[in-house]
């Protein structure tokens, strides 16, 4: 809608007068549907009327220039980068409405943002297509999902958003498997198809659960503590905040972070080996050394 309503107005600029009847049909849709965007266009402020008679139609007063309307230069930058970031994002659609506003503001965008959704070789990028046209087309989807501990269980979805949170992409979507609304890992998804049938949009839940971390209160957030070797600098900024971070006066570092336990978090203080110590709480220091006793099994 909003490309169609910007392109009455690019066409009124250039054309002066033209006909509810001759905008229908260029846009494909009823006279009537006109009518509501010019109403819809005179209720943001833009003077648009209809004139009766032979020569009649829809028009915009003569005095009427876009970029004069309240948009200063800097509105018309937040305008023009906000389109670039939904751009970037594989949109395809809000290309040609960016054209036209770069012609309206006789300006060039600051293309401040730059998304890639595939991994360096390559082999995710169809998986977060297939997510996209379902999200935005409002499709079904079915997938095999390896949940937290292992078990692969068949699920099928309404797919609401796809959600990068903590260096993690999610995709939120209502399961019909287990009736709610649900955040699924992306990486875990496997055998993904989009179907053909639609899902109406609107449906009201009460309750976000996860199926990767269950529950979202408060109380279950732990603070932990952790020694880590002055050698691995480097990876401690990229995966802490600076205030978690304290530099010891032997020029280690202690991290002190809150999270949820699960099997990330454990991950992250595995991936350090023997340069992190868990400090605190005791609960974390078990689950680490059963998981090291466990891996110097195998061996």
């Amino acid at each position: 809608m909003l490309n169609r309503l910007l392109s009455i107005i690019y066409i009124l600029l250039n054309k002066g007068t033209i006909t509810a009847a001759e905008l229908a049909q260029r846009f494909e849709v009823s006279v009537r549907t006109i009518y509501r965007d010019v109403e819809t266009l005179s209720m943001a402020g833009i003077p648009i009327y209809a004139k009766k008679g032979k020569n009649g139609g829809i028009c915009l007063t003569e005095q009427f220039v876009l970029d004069k309307m309240l948009v200063s230069e800097e509105e018309q930058q937040q305008i023009l980068a906000a389109l670039m970031s939904v751009q970037e994002t594989g949109a395809q659609d809000e290309k040609e409405t960016l054209r036209k506003l770069l012609e309206f503001f006789k300006t060039e965008p600051s293309n401040w943002v730059a998304i890639d959704f595939s991994d360096w070789s390559g082999r995710r990028k169809e998986l977060f297509e297939q997510i996209k046209t379902a999200v935005l087309k409002h499709q079904v989807m079915q997938f095999d999902y390896y949940g937290q501990y292992g078990e692969m269980s068949s699920r099928t979805v309404e797919p609401l958003q796809l959600i990068f949170k903590d260096y993690t992409w999610y995709l939120l979507a209502y399961c019909r498997t287990r009736q709610n609304v649900r955040l699924f890992k992306v990486l875990r998804m496997k055998r993904v198809i989009v179907l053909e049938e639609h899902f109406e949009t609107g449906r009201r839940h009460e309750e976000i659960r996860s199926d990767e971390k269950p529950g979202n209160t408060e109380a279950e957030f732990t603070e932990v503590t952790l020694w880590i070797d002055k050698k691995e600098a480097y990876r401690i900024y990229d995966r802490f905040e600076e205030e978690e971070i304290s530099v010891l006066p032997d020029g280690n570092y202690q991290v002190r972070f809150r999270c949820l336990l699960d099997d990330w978090v454990y991950g992250v203080i595995l991936s350090f080996g023997p340069a992190a110590k868990v400090l605190a709480p005791k609960e974390v220091q078990r689950e680490i050394r059963q998981r090291v006793g466990e891996m110097a099994a195998l061996y």
